[in-house]
């Protein structure tokens, strides 16, 4: 088991930081015990990342619409594009996206999922998470450039 943890904490943890942000390392812990706990429910081994991924992203979404019952910044309160914490910028811009909007952009591009992947992992419709990543995708753009 400490073998399995060691393999999946780091997968999990970059799955769970874009998506649940400052509860990224939350979501992480609940959604390594999901797994851990669903373990024996796994039928096919070899789909352990995705299985995995799946849980990740859901326990992610939760974790951040839980801790998003506060009032969220306006996005007129970015930072300039050119500051030197591009990092930084980014978190801040991704932090304005809805929960749902981040884990659909963390699957979509930075997993290198396709719409269909990411709709199965995250139980959404195809046509949901392109509406979705249209939405997210542009308001990080004009987020980005205000």
């Amino acid at each position: 088991m400490n073998d399995l943890l060691d393999e999946l904490a780091p997968f999990v943890g970059r799955i769970c930081a874009p998506i649940a942000l400052d509860d990224g390392p939350d979501a992480a812990q609940e959604a390594l015990t999901v797994v851990f706990r669903s373990l024996r429910g796994l039928k096919e081994p070899a789909a352990l990342y995705g299985w995995v991924r799946t849980i990740a992203a859901r326990e992610a979404v939760r974790v951040a619409r839980r801790a998003a019952r506060a009032v969220p910044a306006e996005l007129a309160e970015l930072p300039a594009p050119g500051d030197p914490q591009l990092a930084a910028d980014i978190r801040d811009v991704l932090a304005r996206l809805s929960p749902e909007h981040r884990a659909v952009l963390v699957l979509r591009d930075l997993e290198g999922l396709d719409e269909r992947t990411a709709a199965e992992r995250l139980g959404l419709r195809v046509g949901t998470v392109k509406s979705r990543l249209h939405r997210a995708r542009d308001t990080f753009r004009k987020a980005w450039s205000a």
